[in-house]
């Protein structure tokens, strides 16, 4: 084979599951919306930061943010199980941008109290405890049965494509705009999602019949995952490095900040490069199938050794080059652990 043919079959296979209709209209519009989420993670943060001048202030944002998450998810994802995820997406989607419009209205005023960026957060944590279960456990849905693992994939590639795009634009808008118009992009960029959803095809989805309301559903899947070694080794990694690794939100705006001594258009800059080294672990993953235990291990090494070196780094423009071995290893960890799960896992128990 030619070495365009080769080039061509591997894009082929690296996007396989954009042949689905349903998943090709869920990408364009989750790229979009997500690249505005981004913009407003990146903004509020940074704003917090503005305000406060306090690591403790971004540490307690991300405590509002993911908190809810925290305590949520196993029993919202119980619900995605049994709900019409496609139009449980509608509600969720479109009360998180009447949440981004909520920040852009404080963002404007000219000095915003701090406790109700809190509140909006908690909020809108509330809302991704719900959301996130629901669009994982939405794309085994969208594909056929094959297509499920490299779906998974491009799902996650989407979120880190957005990454580079989001943080980006939100350096360009707060030293031009202001963090204002940050929010008021997120919130029109949730347009964009409603309108893929609604342009699917219903009949086309790979649904199962939804199983009624039970007691002790999030007690049956904490069960179902112990009794799976390939699942419950996965979910005691994630847990684990997922609380005390993965908190680049807060850990980068201070190493940049106060360590390195550079400013927000450098913590843009890093956390782009960041997602760049992301989105080329994704692609490799995407292209390679790599969904076993085995990869999750190795991400989940190269991540800690990535780490390591950020933590030493002398000068900015060190720090660089290993964000992008950064990226890339926690997307080869975090991605591998996901399509594990969604491949592994009964249908009844995705979200």
């Amino acid at each position: 084979m030619s070495r365009s043919g080769r080039a061509g079959s591997n894009v082929r296979t690296t996007f396989l599951s954009l042949r689905n209709r349903n998943f090709r209209l869920f990408f364009i519009g989750h790229l979009i919306s997500n690249t505005g989420n981004w913009l407003t993670n990146v903004a509020l943060t940074l704003l917090v930061l503005s305000l406060t001048d306090n690591g403790l202030a971004i540490g307690i944002l991300a405590a509002c943010q993911y908190g809810p998450v925290f305590f949520l998810s196993a029993w919202a994802g119980a619900v995605a199980d049994r709900s019409d995820k496609r139009r449980f997406l509608f509600v969720t989607q479109s009360l998180s941008m009447v949440q981004s419009f909520a920040l852009a209205v404080l963002a404007f005023m000219p000095n915003p109290p701090l406790p109700l960026f809190y509140v909006i957060a908690v909020l809108g944590g509330i809302l991704l405890a719900f959301d996130n279960p629901l669009r994982r456990s939405f794309v085994p849905e969208m594909v056929r049965q094959e297509d499920i693992a490299n779906a998974v994939v491009l799902n996650s590639l989407v979120i880190n494509v957005s990454r580079i795009f989001g943080p980006t634009l939100a350096g360009l808008l707060i030293v031009t705009l202001g963090y204002g118009w940050c929010f008021t992009i997120d919130a029109f960029s949730y347009i964009a999602v409603l309108f893929c959803l609604f342009r699917m095809r219903p009949e086309e989805l790979r649904r199962r019949p939804p199983h009624p309301r039970t007691k002790g559903e999030v007690r049956e899947g904490l069960r179902y995952i112990r009794s799976v070694p390939i699942l419950w080794i996965p979910m005691v990694m994630l847990a684990a490095i997922g609380i005390l690794a993965y908190n680049f939100t807060i850990t980068l705006p201070l190493l940049v900040t106060g360590a390195l001594h550079s400013n927000d258009a450098t913590f843009t800059l890093l956390y782009a490069t960041f997602s760049v080294g992301s989105v080329i672990g994704a692609l490799i993953v995407a292209n390679r199938g790599l969904v076993s235990i085995r990869t999750i291990v190795i991400g989940a090494a190269l991540l800690g050794a990535c780490m390591l070196a950020l933590g030493s780094v002398p000068r900015v423009e060190v720090a660089f080059p290993i964000m992008i071995l950064l990226g890339g290893a926690s997307i080869l960890y975090m991605t591998s652990t996901t399509a594990n799960v969604q491949v592994t896992a009964r249908p009844d128990m995705h979200g």
